[in-house]
């Protein structure tokens, strides 16, 4: 009996995204392009502090590993904070919980402009992840849910917005930084607060009507339970994909919060590195991506994109010593990352049979614990070892997610015929 409104659900789910299969992917409404210019400002301010961590480490007197903290605390806050946002969506509205979400960034970033101790500027950051979290899951599933194009293109935008943001973000936060250390914040707090406005003049009251994809939530749909994400892990496709992206993270953040304590470099020329990696991020994320996909499939991409960067993060390892060698291999680690970003974020949206909003919720938790331990873990591993270690245990973690691969393969074979189906 409770089959039928499934298998209902299932058929016009089918029809609309094949409706508009062929809508382009910049014909969008209005409002998904205010959640996407929301991203970008968003996305910018986690890149603005990433240039001064050496200098902060300097200024403030503390070890690397005390300054990775800014990042463990931020996404340990970040993925617990995940489990409750589709909770906090169906209640606030996708708008408000985007709006509450950018609002708490720039309360907090404020703050982080006028801290004198590292502590502090933890314990913000770790603020900072729970506005960061209601944000995050939230526009994934607004872009996804407001965009006339289906599920695959909505995710090629927001990786789209997401690689523009980091990619100029840490190049603001790089100019700043050479001024002080106290500006990149003040400029997140600016920048949040300009989208902000955007959010609040251009995106609809509420998300809970009719725009045209299978993703919309639906008028009178009961409220999402806080439990919802853990039972969405019962799915053995959703828990490998979001394990395999936590051992993937645990890489990405390697060269996100490790790479620049090796590569001597100041704030600005940092910002120029990273400039060219998320520059690289944003337009592999768009263009070759979906390409990799059609060519040899969502997995089989995935685990070709993972092994690339496993031999990236060895390299590094070898040559930490050598500063031509890190500053190329991180640039070009943002090929690699924008590829598999968007293989493994499609990946999941086609992965299960549960809501969007909330595979996303479930999905992120685990990435973002990933995310966590890595920071911090290669601060000490360096401290305890030598400055390579840290690069090789990350390649050791993302070979160890293409490993996971392998075992589970039958779990999520039927990804490349649900992305196909589309």
């Amino acid at each position: 009996m409770a089959s039928t409104p499934k298998l209902a659900s299932s058929v016009s789910q089918k029809g609309l995204e094949h409706s508009h299969q062929k809508a382009g992917l910049l014909n969008q409404p209005i409002s998904v392009w205010a959640v996407f210019f929301a991203s970008i400002i968003a996305f910018m301010g986690i890149g603005l502090v990433n240039p001064i961590l050496r200098e902060l480490s300097v200024q403030l007197k503390a070890t690397p590993s005390e300054v990775t903290l800014l990042f463990t605390s931020y996404n340990v806050v970040m993925a617990f904070a995940m489990l409750i946002t589709g909770t906090v969506s169906s209640r606030l509205s996708q708008k408000w919980t985007l709006l509450t979400g950018i609002g708490i960034i720039a309360i907090v970033s404020a703050f982080g402009g006028f801290a004198n101790n590292i502590w502090t500027l933890v314990g913000l950051r770790g603020v900072w992840g729970l506005g960061n979290a209601l944000f995050v899951a939230t526009s994934l599933a607004a872009i996804v849910s407001l965009s006339k194009s289906g599920t695959a293109k909505a995710i090629i935008l927001y990786e789209a917005a997401v690689g523009i943001g980091i990619s100029v973000g840490p190049l603001l936060g790089g100019s700043l930084g050479s001024i002080t250390w106290r500006a990149p914040f003040f400029g997140v707090a600016i920048l949040m607060a300009v989208a902000f406005i955007i959010l609040i003049v251009l995106m609809p009251k509420s998300s809970s009507v009719n725009v045209g994809t299978a993703a919309t939530v639906k008028v009178g749909k009961p409220k999402t339970s806080i439990l919802d994400p853990f039972r969405a892990m019962k799915h053995r496709s959703l828990l490998t994909l979001g394990i395999v992206a936590a051992l993937y993270n645990i890489g990405f953040f390697t060269i996100m919060a490790y790479a620049p304590f090796v590569m001597g470099v100041d704030p600005k020329g940092m910002g120029y590195v990273f400039l060219g990696w998320g520059l690289l991020l944003a337009i592999t994320s768009v263009f070759t991506a979906p390409k990799l996909q059609e060519w040899f499939g969502t997995i089989k991409a995935m685990v070709m994109m993972l092994f690339l960067f496993v031999l990236d993060l060895a390299l590094m390892g070898i040559f930490t010593s050598t500063q031509w060698v890190v500053i190329a291999a991180v640039i070009c680690a943002g090929a690699i990352l924008g590829n598999s970003n968007t293989l493994i974020t499609t990946a999941v949206m086609n992965a299960s049979p549960v809501e969007k909003s909330t595979a996303s919720a479930s999905y992120s938790f685990l990435r973002f614990i990933g995310a966590a331990i890595s920071p911090y873990m290669a601060g000490k591993l360096a401290e305890i070892f030598n400055p390579h270690v840290p690069f090789f245990v990350g390649a050791g973690f993302v070979l160890l997610s293409v490993v996971f691969i392998w075992f589970n393969m039958k779990h999520i074979r039927h990804v490349d015929t649900a992305e196909s189906g589309h």
